[in-house]
C-alpha cells in the first residue's frame, strides 16, 4: 500500500505541475480568431465606383486581369542570398566563395538583360517559418500565430478565404505538383495533382526529379490555367547537409536550370512567381524568426513589359504576404477577405501608357481596392472578436476614411490630380502598414487572470514538494493522507462539470483542471500546514546548504535574462562545475577526507557532522578532476543559440555522412565505434565488480549476450547512414531497407531486455549445498607477536571464534541429515543493477536518434553520472534503520547535468534546432507523418531528460552500493584501532542495499522524498520560464527567447516526471520482487519439511552469521519457520 501512495501521490503531484502550465498556456499562447467569410466578385470591398474594366462580374472582377496563367514555383527553403546575383568583388578584397552563390545565374541574367520584365525581392516571412504555417500565409494574405506551430504536422484544411479556393471558384483549373502539405490544405481543389511525401528529409531527389518528368508536358498542354509545383530538395538539402554542402550547390543549379526551361515556354499572357516559403539557419534548419530563417526569395517575370523602371540597385524588401492581394488583382480576383497584406504597387503601372499621372492612378486604384478589403476585414473582426486595440483601430478607420475621401475627389475633379497623388498613395501605404503592425501587436494579447492563475498554481506545488519532502524525513510521517487530494480532486472536478453543464456555460477544460487541482491543493496544504507548522519554524522549510541555495537563486533569476538563456549552453556546464568544488570542499571542511581538526563550526552554510572520514583526500580529489575532464570534454559538442550569429556550431554534431573527407569519415567512424565499445565494456565491468553478471536470470543474460548485438547493430546502421549517398545504384534499394530494418531491431532488443527486466528484475545467484553453512572467519596474516594490548585485544575474539566455528562444524556433521545451505549472492546491489541495465537498454535507441559523434557524449554522460554518483556518495551518511534521505545538493547537480547532456547534445530550446532527421530513423518512407516520427523526435530532444530521470533513484541506492568499497577501502582514525577491532563483526558486514529493506516505511518516504525534491528543482525552473514570460511578454525577444524556452521546459518537465515515475516504479519492482523471493524460499522450505539456511551476500569478502535484527523484515519468517539466515562472500 506504501508504493501504490508513494506512485500516486507523485503522479499527482505532477497533475498539479501540468495544470499550472496548461492553464498558464491557454493564456500565454493565444490563437486568433479565423473568420469563415469570403470575398466574391458581386459584393465589392466598399463603396465608390471601380477602376477601370471592373465591373462586379464574372471575368471583371474587381480590377480587369493582366494575366490569364500563373506559373507559381514554391522552392521550399529559397533563401534571398541563394537567388541574389552575386557582386563583383571589390578591388583589393578577396572574392567571397560559397557553395550557394552565384548558383542561379539565369536569374542573374534575366535581371540584367530584361529590368522591365523581371524583378526580385527579399520577402520577410512571418514567424514562426515553418513550411504550413508560411503556406497559409502565402495563400490567405493573413499572419499565423505562434501555437499554430504545432500544425506543421498535422495539417488541416484551411477555412479561411484564400488564393486557390477563389481561383476555383471562378473556374480556373489549377494543377499541382509537390509537397503533399498542400493536398491537406486544400483537399479536392484541384484538377489534376501529383502528390509526393514531405518529411523525409535525407531524400533530396524523388520529389525534385518526379516534378520535373511532368512539369515541362505540363506545360506544354493547355490543361491548365494555375500551374503549382513545391519542390523540396534545397529544404531537405539543408536539413540533410547544409547551406555550405556541395549538395546545395548542385539543387540551386537544377533549380536555376528548371526556372530557364519555364521561362522558354511561357507566353504573353503568364506570369512566373518564383519564391521561397522561408529561409534556412546556417545548419539548414528553420522554425524560428531569425534574420536568415525569414529571408526568402521573390522573383517575378512576364514575357511583356511589367515594371515601369530598372530595380534599385538593392532589391526592396518587402512583407512575404504582400504577393496575396498583388497575384489577386492581376489574375482578376477578389482579395482573400481576411488578408492584410499590401499589394505590390509598381506592377500596376501603366506600361503602355508614357505618362506618369495614370501609372500612379492606377497603383492609387490598386491600393484602394486594398485598403477597402482590409477595412471591411478589421470591421467584421472587431466585431467578432474584440482583441484589436480600440484606440488604434480609431485611428486607422480615420486615416483610411481620409485617404478613401481624397481618391474619391482625385477620380471626380482631375484638376489638381498631381498634389493629391502625392498623398493619397503614402496614405494609403501608411493604412496598410499600421493595420498590419496592430495585427501583429493585439494577437499577441494576452489573458493575465489565466497567466496569473497558472503561475499561482505552479507556485504552490512547488511549496507542496518542499513541504512533503521535509515532512517525509519526520519519524511521525504515515502515508495515509496521500491518497486524499487525489479522491477530493476528482470529486471537485465533477461538481464543477456538473455546475457548468447545468448552467449552460462552455465547458473549458483548461479551467475545469485547474479547478480540480486547486480544490485538490488548498485542503491539503491548509492540514499539512496546520499540522507540520506549527512544530517546526518556517526556516526549516529550507533546509539547503547556503551555496546550493544561491546557486538555485542564480539559475531561477536568470530565466529572466535572455542573455542567459542564449548562453544557457555554457552557463550550466559553470554552474555545475562550482557545485562540484563545492562538494569537495564540503568534504574536506565536514572531515569526510582527513581526520576531522577544528572543525566544529558549519561553513558556507553546510552542516559538521561528527564522523571517521570515509575517502582519503586522492580519491575525492580524483572524482572531482575525473568530473571536471568530463564536463570539459563535453562542452567541445555544442550548438550556437540564434542568436548569437558570431558563434560558430561544433562541426562534431554534423553527422558523418555530411564529412566529405573519406578518411576522415573512417576515422571518425572508428572513434564513434570505439565509444560504443567503451560504453558496453563499462557497464559490464561495473556489473561484473559488484557480481550482478554471474546471475542465471535472463535480464542478465540478456546483458551478456543482448548488448553487444544491440551495439553490434548499432554501429552496423552508422555505417550504412554514413555511406548511404556513396552505395552503388543497384544497392541503394538494399542498403534503404537495411536503413529502417536495424533501428527497428536494436529498439526491439531494447524492448525486449526491458520486458525482461520488469518480469524477472532480481538479478540475484542462488546455490543450495548439503551441509553446514560455510562461514569463513577472516585472520589478520601472522606478522610476529603481538605488540600491544590492542592487537591481543583483536586476536584472541579471532581465535576463539574460529574454534568455535570449526567445533560446531564437526558436531553438525555428525547428524545423521545434514543441512541444507541455500546461498545467495550479489543481494546487495540487487536495486541499482536493474536501474543501471534499465538506462543502458534505454540509451541504446536514443543513441540512434542522434548522430554518430553525439557517441562521445553519452559515454562522457555515463562516466559523469558515475563519478558525481561516488563523489555524493562521500558525503551522504548511511543511517540504520533510518530515515533516509538524499541531500539537496545531490539533486540540484543532477537536474543541473540534465541540462548540460541536454545542450551538449546539440540541441537549444529554439524550433531551429531541433534535429528533425530523428523522425526518419527506423520509419519506412510512408506519406504520412504518423505519431511516431513525432514520438521519435521528441525523444531525441528529451534524451537527458529522459536518462537522467529514470536513474534519479540512483541517488538514494548508490551510498549504500558504495559501503562494500569504503569497508575495505577505509581507513580508522588514529587511536581507535582498538575499537574496531573489538567491534562486532555483524555492523561491520557490507549488507549496501539491503539496509534499505531493514526499513521498508524509511525506504517508501526515501523514495517519496527524492521524487518530491525532483520535481521541485524542475518545478522551480518552469516556474522561472513562466514569471520571465509573464513579466517580460512585451519584450522585443518575447517570441524569440522566452517563449521557446518556456515550451521547451515545459515539454522536458512533462518527460522528466513520467521518466522520474518509471524509475521509482522500477525500483518498487525490485522491492517487490525481492520479497516475492523471500516468501518463495520460505514456501520451499516448509514444503521440503527440514531444516536449511540461507546464506545472503553483496560484494563483501568476509562470511558471517547475521543477527535476527539486522535481517530484512520478511526474511524474519525464515527464521521462524527454522531457516538460519547467513551474509556470505560472492561465489
Amino acid at each position: 500500500m506504501q508504493k501504490i501512495s508513494v506512485l500516486l501521490f507523485l503522479a499527482w503531484v505532477s497533475f498539479l505541475f501540468y495544470a499550472g502550465i496548461a492553464l498558464f498556456t491557454s493564456g500565454f499562447l493565444l490563437t486568433r480568431w479565423e473568420l469563415t467569410n469570403h470575398s466574391s466578385c458581386q459584393e465589392p470591398p466598399g463603396p465608390g465606383a471601380l477602376p477601370w474594366g471592373g465591373r462586379g462580374e464574372p471575368g471583371a472582377c474587381w480590377m480587369a486581369s493582366r494575366f490569364s496563367r500563373l506559373v507559381l514555383v514554391v522552392i521550399d527553403a529559397l533563401r534571398f542570398d541563394f537567388a541574389q546575383p552575386q557582386r563583383s568583388p571589390v578591388s583589393g578584397e578577396p572574392p567571397v566563395s560559397l557553395p550557394f552563390l552565384g548558383k542561379m545565374g539565369f536569374l542573374q541574367r534575366l535581371l540584367e538583360s530584361q529590368p522591365h520584365h523581371a524583378r526580385l525581392y527579399q520577402a520577410k516571412a512571418d514567424p514562426p517559418t515553418t513550411t504550413m504555417q508560411r503556406l497559409k500565409a502565402l495563400t490567405t494574405g493573413s499572419l499565423p500565430t505562434f501555437v499554430d506551430a504545432g500544425s506543421n504536422f498535422a495539417s488541416s484544411a484551411i477555412v479561411e478565404d484564400n488564393l486557390i479556393k477563389q481561383l476555383s471558384s471562378t473556374g480556373r483549373r489549377v494543377v499541382f505538383m509537390g509537397d503533399e502539405t498542400w493536398n491537406d490544405l486544400f483537399p479536392g481543389v484541384f484538377s489534376q495533382a501529383l502528390f509526393f511525401p514531405s518529411f523525409n528529409v535525407r531524400d533530396l531527389e524523388t520529389v525534385d526529379n518526379g516534378i520535373m518528368k511532368h512539369l515541362y508536358p505540363t506545360m506544354d498542354s493547355d490543361e491548365w490555367d494555375v500551374l503549382i509545383t513545391h519542390f523540396l530538395g534545397v529544404d531537405h538539402c539543408g536539413h540533410k547537409h547544409d547551406p555550405y554542402h556541395p549538395e546545395m550547390a548542385k539543387k540551386l543549379t537544377q533549380m536555376d536550370k528548371m526556372i530557364q526551361g519555364l521561362v522558354k515556354r511561357l507566353k504573353n499572357d503568364t506570369l512566373l512567381v518564383v519564391t521561397g516559403d522561408h529561409g534556412m539557419t546556417i545548419s539548414g534548419n528553420h522554425g524560428g524568426e531569425s534574420e536568415l530563417e525569414t529571408s526568402a526569395a521573390l522573383f517575378l517575370y512576364s514575357p511583356r513589359a511589367l515594371f515601369p523602371s530598372a530595380p534599385a540597385e538593392e532589391p526592396e524588401i518587402i512583407p512575404q504576404i504582400s504577393l496575396v492581394p498583388t497575384l489577386a488583382l492581376l489574375l482578376g480576383l477578389p482579395i482573400p477577405f481576411g488578408n492584410i497584406g499590401e499589394v505590390i504597387a509598381e506592377v500596376f503601372s501603366e506600361i503602355e501608357d508614357s505618362q506618369p499621372r495614370f501609372s500612379a492612378l492606377a497603383q492609387a486604384s490598386a491600393l484602394h481596392l486594398n485598403a477597402q478589403q482590409v477595412s471591411r476585414f478589421l470591421h467584421t473582426y472587431s466585431a467578432t472578436a474584440q482583441d484589436l486595440q480600440v484606440q488604434e483601430l480609431h485611428r486607422l478607420q480615420k486615416l483610411f476614411s481620409k485617404a478613401s475621401a481624397d481618391y474619391q475627389r482625385l477620380l471626380q475633379s482631375p484638376q489638381g490630380a498631381e498634389a493629391v497623388l502625392q498623398t493619397v498613395i503614402p496614405e494609403l501605404q501608411q493604412f496598410l502598414r499600421g493595420v498590419r503592425a496592430m495585427c501583429i501587436e493585439s494577437w499577441a494579447r494576452f489573458s493575465l487572470v489565466r497567466m496569473a492563475g497558472g503561475a499561482a498554481l505552479l507556485a504552490a506545488t512547488c511549496f507542496l514538494c518542499l513541504l512533503v519532502s521535509q515532512w517525509a524525513t519526520s519519524p511521525a510521517f504515515y502515508f495515509g493522507p496521500l491518497l486524499k487530494p487525489t479522491a477530493s480532486g476528482l470529486s471537485g472536478a465533477m461538481v464543477c462539470a456538473g455546475l457548468l453543464a447545468s448552467t449552460g456555460l462552455k465547458l473549458d477544460s483548461m479551467v475545469l483542471g485547474a479547478m480540480a487541482a486547486v480544490g485538490s491543493l488548498l485542503p491539503f496544504l491548509w492540514k499539512a500546514w496546520a499540522s507540520w507548522g506549527s512544530k517546526r519554524p518556517l526556516a526549516s522549510l529550507l533546509p539547503m546548504p547556503g551555496p546550493v541555495l544561491l546557486l538555485l537563486l542564480i539559475r531561477f533569476a536568470g530565466f529572466f535574462s535572455d542573455s542567459y538563456i542564449i548562453t544557457e549552453a555554457r552557463v550550466a556546464p559553470f554552474l555545475l562545475i562550482s557545485l562540484i568544488l563545492l562538494l569537495v570542499a564540503r568534504l574536506h571542511w565536514e572531515g569526510k577526507l582527513l581526520p576531522p581538526k577544528l572543525l566544529s563550526i558549519p561553513r558556507l552554510g553546510f552542516l559538521t557532522p561528527a564522523g571517521p572520514p570515509q575517502y582519503s583526500a586522492m580519491h575525492a580529489v580524483g572524482l572531482g578532476v575525473g568530473l571536471l575532464l568530463c564536463i570539459r570534454l563535453a562542452g567541445l559538442f555544442y550548438r550556437c543559440h540564434e542568436e548569437t550569429p558570431v558563434c560558430s556550431s561544433s562541426p562534431l554534431l554534423s553527422p558523418l555522412r555530411s564529412t566529405v573527407d573519406g578518411r576522415t569519415k573512417n576515422l571518425w567512424y572508428g572513434a564513434c565505434v570505439g565509444a560504443l565499445v567503451a560504453l558496453l565494456a563499462s557497464v559490464r565491468l561495473w556489473l561484473h565488480c559488484y557480481g550482478n553478471l554471474k546471475s542465471p536470470e535472463p535480464p542478465v543474460l540478456f546483458v551478456r549476450w543482448g548488448l553487444p548485438l544491440m551495439g553490434l547493430g548499432t554501429a552496423a546502421y552508422w555505417a550504412l547512414a554514413s555511406g548511404a549517398d556513396e552505395a552503388p545504384p543497384r544497392l541503394r534499394a538494399l542498403v534503404s531497407g537495411a536503413s529502417v530494418m536495424l533501428p527497428r531491431a536494436v529498439a526491439g532488443l531494447a524492448a525486449s531486455g526491458l520486458m525482461l527486466l520488469l518480469w524477472r528484475p532480481v538479478t540475484v545467484l542462488v546455490k543450495a549445498t548439503t551441509g553446514a553453512p560455510r562461514t569463513r572467519t577472516v585472520l589478520t596474516p601472522f606478522s610476529g607477536p603481538p605488540t600491544s594490548q590492542a592487537d591481543l585485544d583483536y586476536v584472541v575474539p579471532q581465535i576463539y571464534r574460529h574454534i568455535q566455528e570449526e567445533f560446531r562444524g564437526r558436531l553438525e556433521r555428525t547428524k545423521s541429515q545434514g543441512l541444507l545451505t541455500v546461498a545467495a549472492y550479489q543481494l546487495g546491489s540487487v536495486y541499482s543493477a536493474a536501474v543501471v541495465m534499465a538506462l543502458t537498454l534505454l540509451a541504446f535507441p536514443l543513441l540512434l536518434l542522434h548522430a554518430e559523434r553525439i557517441s562521445l557524449v553519452f559515454l562522457l554522460l555515463f562516466l559523469q553520472s558515475f563519478l558525481l554518483l561516488h563523489l555524493l556518495a562521500a558525503g551522504i551518511p548511511i543511517t540504520t534503520p533510518g530515515p533516509f534521505t538524499v541531500p539537496w545538493h545531490a539533486v540540484f547537480a543532477w537536474a543541473l547535468m540534465a541540462t548540460q547532456t541536454f545542450y551538449t547534445t546539440g540541441h537549444q530550446p529554439v524550433f531551429s534546432a531541433i534535429q528533425w532527421h530523428a523522425a526518419f530513423v527506423g520509419v519506412s518512407e510512408s506519406r504520412d507523418f504518423t505519431w511516431l516520427s513525432a514520438f521519435l523526435v521528441g525523444a531525441n530532444t528529451f534524451a537527458s531528460h529522459i536518462l537522467f530521470a529514470v536513474g534519479c533513484p540512483l541517488l538514494l541506492l548508490w551510498p549504500f552500493l558504495c559501503e562494500n568499497q569504503g569497508s575495505q577501502k577505509r581507513r580508522q582514525p588514529p587511536g581507535n584501532e582498538a575499537e574496531a577491532r573489538v567491534r562486532p563483526e555483524e555492523e561491520q558486514e557490507p549488507r549496501m542495499e539491503m539496509r534499505l529493506r531493514d526499513a521498508p516505511h524509511h525506504f517508501s518516504a526515501a523514495l517519496l522524498q527524492l521524487g518530491l525534491k525532483y520535481l521541485f528543482v524542475l518545478g522551480i525552473q518552469i516556474l522561472a520560464c513562466v514569471l520571465a514570460a509573464s513579466i517580460l511578454r512585451r519584450h522585443l525577444l518575447v517570441w524569440k527567447v522566452f517563449a521557446p524556452k518556456f515550451i521547451f521546459e515545459a515539454m522536458g518537465f512533462i518527460v522528466s516526471s513520467v521518466g522520474l515515475c518509471l524509475g521509482i516504479a522500477l525500483v518498487m519492482r525490485v522491492d517487490g520482487a525481492v520479497s516475492s523471493w523471500f516468501r518463495q524460499l520460505v514456501l520451499t522450505q516448509q514444503k521440503a519439511g527440514e531444516q536449511s539456511s540461507l546464506v545472503c551476500t553483496g560484494a563483501g569478502s568476509s562470511a558471517r552469521k547475521a543477527q535476527p535484527h539486522l535481517l530484512p523484515p520478511c526474511s524474519q519468517d525464515l527464521l521462524a519457520s527454522g531457516t538460519s539466515l547467513f551474509y556470505n562472500s560472492r561465489s
